[in-house]
C-alpha cells in the first residue's frame, strides 16, 4: 500500500514524503508540488503506525486547509488528521481552555472594523488626544506589539515615536474594554494561545503530547507569535516538519518573519533538509525571468528552478504611452485569443500591486464584452446589509458584544437615537454591565425618557425573541433574524436597485448558512458559523471554474496559477512601493512579490509599464520599475505596444547597466499632475531611455534648444533636479521663464536662455 504514495514522486519528493521523526526542511519553489508533498507524508506518517489524532497540519488560509484536507481523505479515508489555519487551530483551543485567559467559550471574533471601534472607545476613556496620529495608525502598532508577544504590561513607550507613547496608554484599555465585551481581535487570537501555553506549563506539555507531529506550511509567513506557538509544542517531541520557500515571503508588512524559515536549521540538531526545485506549473522562459530577478536577493536559501516542460514562449515586457492604452491593448488581447477560440476568459488574470488600479482593466473589459472578476472574497462581510444581520447574530452568540449592540439597536431604525446610545453605554460603564443589560434596566434609567425608554425596551423584546432560536440550524436563525427585526422588510419595500442589490446579497448569506448547515448536521452551531465568517480569506471565495478573467494584487495571486498573466504597472513607486524607497529589507519584499507574480504564470507572461497612468485622480509621469532591469533581456520579447517606441538592445543594455544604488536618484514617482497632456510624440516614446536619462543627466551631446522651443506640459531634464515637467510659462524671447515641477517633489522657475533645461526625449 505503501508504495503507491511514491508513484509520480520525484527522488526528492519522495525523501521528503518518507521522513517520519524528526524535524524536517523542506525548501519547495513554485509549482514544485509541496502540498502534495505534505498530504502524502501525511498518509505515510499514518501508514507508519502514527495515530490521526497526534497530528495536526498547519497552514494560512481557508481555501489552502480545505485543499490539503481533502488530499488527506482521499489518500487516508478513515483519518481524523487535524488541518487547519492557524487562526482556527487557536480559534478551537481558546474555546477549550478561554478561562486561563479571561474569556467565555462563546466569544466574538472582531474584524478590523469592529475592532476599531472598540479602539476608539479606549481612546476616548483615556481622554487621549489623537492631533498627531489616526486610529488606524495606533491599531497598526498594537497589532505589531501583538505580532511579536509584547503583551500590555510590558509596553514600553519609544520616545522618538509619538505614536507609541498613545500605545503605552491606550493599549491595556484597549485589552481591558476586550475582555469586558468577551471578544477577541484577529491577532489576540494567536497572542493568547501562545501567552497560555508560557504561563501554563502543564497544558503546554499535554498538548506538546497530543499533537506529537506538526507540519506547517508556507513556513516563511509565519510571525513571531506563530513561532512560538509551534515550538512550544515542539519539546517533547520535535518533530515539527515545515515547508515554504524564503523567496516567496510576503507578508513582512503584517508581520511576518523571514528568519523563522532562514534560521530553522538552528532551531533543532540535525534538521533534515529536502530542496523541491523541479517545477511543475511553468515554461523554462518563464522560470528563467523569474530566477534573474530573485537572484538579486541577498536574503534566501539558493534554489535552482528547473522544469521538463517545453520552452515556450518569451515573456514579454510592452511600454505604453498612457495606463488606458495598457488597459485597452490587454482587453483586445484578450478578447481576440477568446474569439479565436485559443483560450477561455477564465484562463487570463490581471496582476496589479494595489487594488487601486484595477478600474482601468475594469472598464477595459466591460467595453470588450469580457466577464470579469475582482478577487477579495472579504469584500462580502463588510457590506453593511451583511454586517447589519451578523451584528445580531453575534449579539445572540455573546450578549456581552458591546459594538454588536451598538450596531443593530437602532437598525432598521426605530427611534434610539446616538443620545439614548449614549447614555445606555455610561450606565453600563458605571455599573459594569453589558450595554444589553444595560438596555434591561432602560425604564431604571433617569437620564432616559419614557420615549426612549419604551423604544428600548422594544428592542429586548425583539432580541429576546431571535435568543429562543439559539440552538436551531443556522438559517433558520438569521430567517428569525431578518423578519423579527425588520431587515428584509425595509430593502423589499423599496424601489431603489441599490436595496434589490443588498437584499440578493442577504439571500446569498441565507445560501451560506443554508449549506453550512448541510455540512454540519450534527454538531453545526451558530458560535461556530459566525467563527467561519469571521475567519474568511481573500481568496476564499474565489472559483476557479467561474470563466471569467481575474483581477487581483500580487499578494492575493499567492499560491494561485494561470495560464497567460499580466502584471501592470511594474513602475518606481507601485513595484516597488514607495514604502520601501529607505528599506533594504522592504525593498527585497517587493522583489520577492513580483517573483511570486511572475511563477503563477503557466504558459504566458506579459509585463508592462504605462509612461503615464491615471491613478487616485491624478495623471503621472511614471519611471519603469528597477526590478524590469533586473531581468534577462536577451531571453525576452520586447515590443512596441500600438506601434509605439520599443528599446533597443543597446539601450535596454545601457539602462540594465545602471548599478541599482544609482536609481536613489530618481525620487518617488506620482508628484507630477498631467491635466492636459501634450500631443507631441517626443514627449511619450522615450519611456525607458528617460529612465536612463534621469540617472546620467542631461548628456553634453543634447541640443539646446532656443526658449521658444518649450512649450507647456513639456517633458525635460535638469543636471541638478532630474527629470520634470514644464507647468507654467511665461515672457517672450529671452526673458521667456518656465516653472518646473520635478518628479523629487521641488519646483523651480527658470530663465530659459539661460538654464540647463533640456528636453526629455532628446537628452
Amino acid at each position: 500500500m505503501t508504495d503507491s504514495l511514491f508513484e509520480g514522486l520525484t527522488s526528492a519528493q519522495r525523501d521528503a514524503v518518507s521522513h517520519v521523526d524528526g524535524p524536517i526542511l523542506v525548501l519547495a519553489g513554485p509549482g514544485s508540488g509541496k502540498t502534495r508533498v505534505v498530504t502524502h507524508r501525511i498518509a505515510y506518517m499514518l501508514r507508519s503506525g502514527v495515530y490521526s489524532s497526534q497530528i495536526v497540519a498547519l497552514t494560512f488560509t481557508n481555501k489552502a486547509a480545505q485543499e490539503m484536507r481533502s488530499r488527506v481523505e482521499r489518500l487516508a479515508p478513515e483519518s481524523t488528521v487535524w488541518v487547519s489555519t492557524f487562526h482556527r487551530f487557536c480559534a478551537r483551543l481558546l474555546r477549550a481552555y478561554s478561562n486561563l485567559v479571561g474569556l467565555e467559550p462563546n466569544y466574538t471574533i472582531y474584524d478590523t472594523s469592529d475592532s476599531l471601534q472598540i479602539l476608539k472607545r479606549a481612546l476616548q476613556t483615556e481622554e487621549i488626544s489623537m492631533t498627531h496620529a489616526t486610529p488606524e495608525k495606533v491599531a497598526k502598532a498594537i497589532s505589531w506589539a501583538k505580532n511579536n508577544m509584547v503583551l500590555p504590561e510590558r509596553y514600553e513607550a519609544n520616545s522618538a515615536n509619538a505614536i507609541s507613547s498613545i500605545v503605552q496608554d491606550v493599549y491595556p484599555e484597549y485589552q481591558r474594554q476586550l475582555r469586558a465585551a468577551n471578544a477577541v481581535d484577529f491577532d489576540d487570537m494567536l497572542m493568547l494561545v501562545a501567552q497560555m501555553l508560557q504561563e501554563n506549563p502543564e497544558l503546554r506539555a499535554a498538548l506538546d503530547e497530543r499533537f506529537r507531529y506538526i507540519l506547517v506550511d508556507e513556513y516563511q509567513d509565519t510571525n513571531l507569535v506563530q513561532y512560538l506557538l509551534v515550538r512550544s509544542l515542539s519539546q517533547q517531541h520535535p518533530n515539527l516538519g515545515v515547508t515554504g520557500d524564503p523567496d516567496q515571503s510576503i507578508y513582512g508588512w503584517r508581520g511576518a518573519n523571514l528568519n523563522n524559515i532562514l534560521d530553522y536549521e538552528k532551531d533543532f540538531d540535525q534538521v533534515k533538509v529536502v530542496r523541491l526545485e523541479q517545477n511543475f506549473r511553468s515554461t523554462p522562459n518563464i522560470l528563467s525571468v523569474a530566477d534573474h530577478l530573485i537572484g538579486h536577493n541577498k536574503r534566501r536559501k539558493k534554489k535552482s528552478l528547473f522544469t521538463d516542460h517545453p520552452t515556450g514562449k518569451p515573456v514579454r515586457f510592452l511600454s505604453y504611452v498612457t495606463s488606458h492604452e495598457e488597459a485597452q491593448a490587454i482587453a483586445t488581447r484578450i478578447a481576440t485569443y477568446v474569439a479565436q477560440g485559443k483560450r477561455q476568459p477564465r484562463d487570463f488574470a490581471i496582476f496589479y500591486r494595489v487594488n487601486a488600479l484595477s478600474r482601468a482593466y475594469e472598464e477595459a473589459l466591460r467595453q470588450q464584452g469580457i466577464p470579469y472578476m475582482i478577487v477579495s472574497g472579504v469584500e462580502f462581510y463588510h457590506r453593511k446589509e451583511i454586517k447589519d444581520v451578523l451584528g445580531y447574530a453575534m449579539l445572540v452568540n455573546n450578549p456581552r458584544d458591546d459594538v454588536a449592540f451598538t450596531r443593530v439597536v437602532n437598525t432598521p431604525t426605530r427611534g434610539i437615537g446616538k443620545t439614548t446610545i449614549l447614555k445606555l453605554q455610561v450606565h453600563a460603564l458605571d455599573h459594569g454591565i453589558s450595554m444589553l443589560d444595560a438596555a434591561r434596566e432602560a425604564g431604571m434609567i433617569d437620564s432616559l425618557n419614557k420615549r426612549a425608554a419604551v423604544a428600548v425596551a422594544k428592542f429586548v423584546a425583539i432580541f429576546d425573541r431571535i435568543s429562543l432560536k439559539i440552538n436551531q440550524p443556522v438559517e433558520e436563525i438569521l430567517g428569525a433574524i431578518l423578519s423579527e427585526t425588520g431587515l428584509r422588510a425595509q430593502y423589499e419595500d423599496s424601489d431603489d436597485e441599490e436595496d434589490v442589490s443588498r437584499l440578493e446579497n442577504i439571500d446569498e448569506l441565507l445560501s451560506s448558512a443554508r449549506e453550512f448547515d448541510f455540512q454540519h448536521p450534527e454538531d453545526g452551531t451558530l458560535e461556530q458559523y459566525l467563527e467561519d465568517k469571521a475567519l474568511v480569506n481573500e481568496t476564499d471565495e474565489f472559483d476557479t471554474a467561474l470563466d471569467r478573467v481575474t483581477l487581483m494584487t500580487l499578494h492575493a495571486a499567492k499560491g494561485l496559477e494561470f495560464p497567460h498573466v499580466f502584471m501592470v504597472a511594474i513602475e518606481e513607486g507601485l513595484l516597488p512601493h514607495e514604502r520601501s524607497k529607505d528599506s533594504d529589507a522592504q525593498l527585497e519584499e517587493e522583489r520577492r512579490l513580483m517573483f511570486v507574480g511572475i511563477t503563477r504564470a503557466q504558459e504566458e507572461l506579459e509585463l508592462s509599464t504605462a509612461n503615464q497612468r491615471d491613478f487616485r485622480g491624478r495623471r503621472m509621469m511614471t519611471v519603469p520599475s528597477k526590478f524590469l532591469f533586473e531581468l534577462p533581456r536577451e531571453e525576452m520579447d520586447f515590443q512596441a505596444a500600438l506601434g509605439r517606441y520599443a528599446p533597443t538592445s543597446q539601450e535596454w543594455e545601457d539602462v540594465h547597466d545602471i548599478p541599482p544604488d544609482d536609481f536613489s536618484q530618481i525620487g518617488e514617482s506620482g508628484n507630477i499632475s498631467d491635466d492636459s497632456p501634450s500631443n507631441s510624440p517626443s514627449s511619450h516614446t522615450r519611456m525607458l531611455i528617460t529612465a536612463a536619462d534621469m540617472v546620467k543627466g542631461p548628456s553634453s551631446s543634447a541640443p539646446k534648444l532656443n526658449p521658444d522651443q518649450f512649450h507647456q506640459s513639456m517633458a525635460v531634464i535638469h543636471p541638478n533636479y532630474g527629470l520634470g515637467k514644464i507647468i507654467a510659462m511665461s515672457g517672450e524671447g529671452a526673458k521667456r521663464t518656465a516653472t518646473v515641477q520635478f518628479v523629487t517633489g521641488d519646483q523651480k522657475k527658470f530663465v530659459l536662455a539661460y538654464s540647463e533645461l533640456r528636453s526629455a526625449s532628446s537628452s
